[in-house]
């Protein structure tokens, strides 16, 4: 009877294991299919974004000469910042509407790079990036030690690199510009790797359907903007200009 009894008990821990596995796969996948989606959007909008500006002088006057250029490029902050901070006041669908919103404003923003970089260069800096992010990612969401205190470092690194670039705007030093892209891209390695790990705990969390969908939505942005900021860093360390 006794034996009976714990083989039951082991046989419902190992069943309630394999449907945490299962429940957290898919949470994951999810959020990648998210971001994946997000990335898309916004190459293919950047892309004839780009192609439409560059067909006309008129075209890029209207959006480099004027006004509507600030509009393009502080528009993706302005969505972060409505996600980060109005998230728990909106529904999940709702929320997802932003985000695919924000994925089409930083392909406006980022429609430049096809104009400063060689096709070729692009291509082959967001395979790099992508294996990159792959590697660490799966490295963070893998890995039993804890990135809490790396994630403390990287965000202080953040603030200083943040700094370093206001500066070097008024300064246009070359050296200054490629020490930033490099501590950028050792801080959005480490980052990918942090917030894949905090991501991947906020599942254990629980709650409800709702308030997962949510979750869902703020993983996707946060790995999203870790792979654009790595990728733009790379680009400008290994891109080739037009």
């Amino acid at each position: 009877m006794a034996e009976y009894q714990r083989q039951t008990v082991a046989s419902r821990g190992a069943t309630t294991t394999a449907a945490v596995d299962e429940g957290l796969r898919s949470y994951m996948l999810g959020i990648y299919n998210y971001m994946g989606l997000g990335l898309g959007i916004t190459g293919v909008v950047a892309y004839f974004f780009n192609n439409w500006v560059m067909s006309s002088q008129a075209a890029i006057d209207t959006v480099y000469g004027s006004p509507l250029m600030w509009v393009i490029a502080l528009s993706p902050l302005a969505f972060v910042l409505v996600l980060s901070f109005g998230i728990q006041r909106m529904s999940a669908a709702t929320a997802q509407l932003v985000f695919w919103a924000f994925a089409v404003s930083m392909g406006l923003s980022l429609s430049s790079i096809f104009a400063v970089y060689t096709g070729e260069s692009i291509a082959r800096v967001f395979f790099i990036t992508a294996g990159t992010f792959g590697a660490m990612s799966l490295w963070g969401y893998t890995t039993k030690r804890d990135l809490t205190s790396m994630g403390s470092f990287l965000f202080m690194g953040l603030i200083g690199l943040i700094i370093a670039m206001v500066v070097n705007i008024f300064l246009a030093s070359s050296a200054l510009g490629f020490a930033i892209s490099a501590l950028g891209v050792l801080i959005f390695v480490g980052l990918t790797a942090y917030d894949t790990q905090k991501i991947k705990e906020m599942y254990f969390e629980g709650d409800d359907g709702e308030t997962m969908g949510k979750k869902t939505i703020m993983g996707a942005l946060r790995l999203y903007l870790d792979f654009i900021n790595l990728f733009l860093m790379l680009l400008r360390l290994f891109g080739n200009r037009n």
